[in-house]
C-alpha cells in the first residue's frame, strides 16, 4: 500500500540567521499546514558571536519543526560538532548523523538529493530576497508500491535501434542508423591557419550541401495560432518579428494581457529551435520593460496540456497590487490546496533541461527569473494558471478566471489592438532590424 507523502522544508545557508529562519517557517506553518521536517543543506553556523544560538542550545527558545542539520563546512564552524557520529544540538535541531524521529534513512538520502540536485537556494535574510526555503513533498522508495518503483513517465518510448529478441537471437546483422551528413567543423592545423574543415574531411568552402535552417513542424490540420493559417484572428496580432508575434489573449485577464506565439508551428518550449527561442527571450525583455514603465511587473507562464500550438501567456500586474513574492506564494498555495507539485527550476537553468519533447507540463516564469514547473502526468485544470492571477490575492478579478466568460466584441478587441500597438511601440525591437 502506497504511504501518505512526507511535506518537508528545505533550507540554503542560515549563517546563524536563526529567528529569521524560524519565524519565517512559522508563518508557512500557519499559512500551508504542518511539515514533517526541516532540512538545512548548506553553513547553519555563523561566524559571528553566538548569543542567539545559546538561547536555542538553552532551551530558552526552540525550533518549531524537527530540523536536521548538514555537518561542518568550513573550519570555523567545526567546534558546534563535537560528536563526528552525530548529535542533538538543541531541542528540535539534529546533527544529520542521528536518525532519531526519522522513519528511515532513506528519507534523508532523498531528501538532501532532492534539495541539492534541483534547487539553488540563496542563504537565509538575504538582501536581494531570494529564495532560501523550498518546500516539496516525497515518498521514501523503501515505502513506494513495487509498482510505482518501476512504473514509466509517460513520454518515454522504445529505443527504435533495439534489436528485436528474434533478430538477436538468429545473429542477423542489424544495419546502423542513419544519420544525417555531418556538419560538425574542425580547426585543421596543418593547413593555413584559421581554415575550417569538416568532421567528413572535406573543405567547408567546397561542401555541395551546406547547411540549412531547421524548418518548424508542419500542423496536423488547421491551426488558430500559426501566422499564415486563415483561422488566426489577425486583428488581434500586434507585433510580428522574424520567427514570433504577439497578440493580445481573446477573453484577456487585462487590456493589456498578450501572448507569445511562435511563427511557424511548434507545440511548446521544449520543442523550439535556437533562432526561435532566442527572440522569444527578446520579447520576454522587452515586455518587461514596457509593463515596468507603466507600473507593472508580469508573470508568464504555458500549459503544455491540451494545446496544439505555443501560447506563452504575459499577464501584466500592478505593482501596487502585490509584490513578487505574492505571486509566488499564491501559486505554491493554490497548487498545494489542489495537489500539484510545483518544484522551483535554479536560477540559471533551462526548461529544456527538465522537459522533453511531447512531455506535458505546466511553468511559470515572475519577474524575478524565478520559475515554477509541474510536470503533468494526468488530468490537470486547463484554468490554473488565470485562476491563481485572477484569485483576491493577485488581480481580485475571480469571475475572469475562464477566458470565455471575457470576451468582448471584434470591434472592442480592434479598439484594444490598435491602442497596446501605440503605447508598445517605442519599445518595439523589431524596427531596428
Amino acid at each position: 500500500m502506497a504511504q501518505k507523502p512526507l511535506r518537508l522544508l528545505a533550507c540554503g545557508d542560515v549563517e546563524g540567521k536563526f529567528d529569521v529562519l524560524f519565524n519565517r517557517v512559522r508563518a508557512i506553518q500557519k499559512k500551508s499546514g504542518n511539515f514533517d521536517l526541516l532540512l538545512c543543506v548548506g553553513n547553519f553556523f555563523g561566524s559571528t558571536p553566538d548569543a542567539e544560538w545559546e538561547e536555542y542550545k538553552t532551551g530558552i527558545k526552540k525550533a518549531p519543526i524537527q530540523t536536521y542539520v548538514l555537518g561542518a563546512n568550513n573550519q570555523e564552524t567545526v567546534k558546534y560538532f563535537q560528536d563526528a557520529d552525530g548529535c542533538e544540538l538543541a531541542e528540535n535541531i539534529t546533527y544529520l548523523a542521528i536518525l532519531t524521529g526519522i522513519r528511515n534513512h532513506i528519507v534523508l538520502q532523498e531528501t538532501a538529493q532532492h534539495a541539492t540536485r534541483f534547487i539553488a537556494l540563496a542563504s537565509v535574510g538575504n538582501p536581494e530576497k531570494k529564495k532560501y526555503l523550498y518546500a516539496f513533498s516525497i515518498v521514501p522508495m523503501k515505502l513506494m508500491d513495487a509498482a510505482e518503483l518501476v512504473k514509466q513517465p509517460p513520454d518515454v518510448t522504445e529505443n527504435p535501434y533495439r534489436k528485436s529478441g528474434k533478430e538477436a537471437s538468429m545473429g542477423k546483422p542489424i544495419p546502423a542508423p542513419e544519420e544525417e551528413s555531418a556538419c560538425q567543423f574542425f580547426f585543421d592545423l596543418n593547413e593555413k591557419q584559421g581554415r575550417k574543415r569538416s568532421s567528413t574531411g572535406r573543405d567547408s568552402k567546397s561542401s555541395p550541401h551546406p547547411k540549412q535552417p531547421r524548418k518548424p513542424p508542419q500542423p496536423p490540420g488547421p491551426c488558430w495560432f500559426c501566422l499564415a493559417s486563415p483561422e488566426v484572428e489577425k486583428h488581434l496580432v500586434v507585433n510580428i518579428g522574424t520567427h514570433c508575434y504577439l497578440a493580445l489573449a481573446k477573453g484577456g485577464l487585462s487590456d493589456d494581457h498578450v501572448l507569445i506565439l511562435p511563427i511557424g508551428h511548434y507545440q511548446s518550449v521544449v520543442e523550439l529551435s535556437a533562432e526561435v527561442v532566442e527572440e522569444v527571450e527578446k520579447y520576454k525583455v522587452t515586455l518587461r520593460r514596457f509593463f515596468k514603465s507603466r507600473g507593472k511587473r508580469c508573470v508568464l507562464f504555458e500549459r503544455n496540456y491540451k494545446s496544439h500550438h505555443l501560447q506563452l501567456q504575459v499577464i501584466p500586474v500592478p505593482l501596487s497590487r502585490c509584490t513578487t513574492d505574492d505571486i509566488k506564494d499564491a501559486f505554491v498555495t493554490q497548487a498545494e490546496q489542489q495537489q500539484i507539485e510545483l518544484l522551483e527550476i535554479p536560477e540559471h537553468s533551462d526548461i529544456k533541461q527538465i522537459a522533453q519533447p511531447g512531455a506535458a507540463y505546466f511553468y511559470v516564469e515572475l519577474d524575478t527569473g524565478e520559475k515554477l514547473f509541474h510536470r503533468i502526468k494526468k488530468n490537470f485544470p486547463l484554468q490554473f494558471g488565470r485562476e491563481v492571477l485572477a484569485s483576491e490575492a493577485i488581480l481580485n478579478i475571480p469571475d475572469k478566471s475562464d477566458w470565455r466568460q471575457c470576451q468582448v466584441s471584434k470591434e472592442e478587441e480592434e479598439m484594444l489592438a490598435r491602442r497596446f500597438r501605440k503605447d508598445f511601440e517605442p519599445f518595439d525591437f523589431t524596427l531596428d532590424d
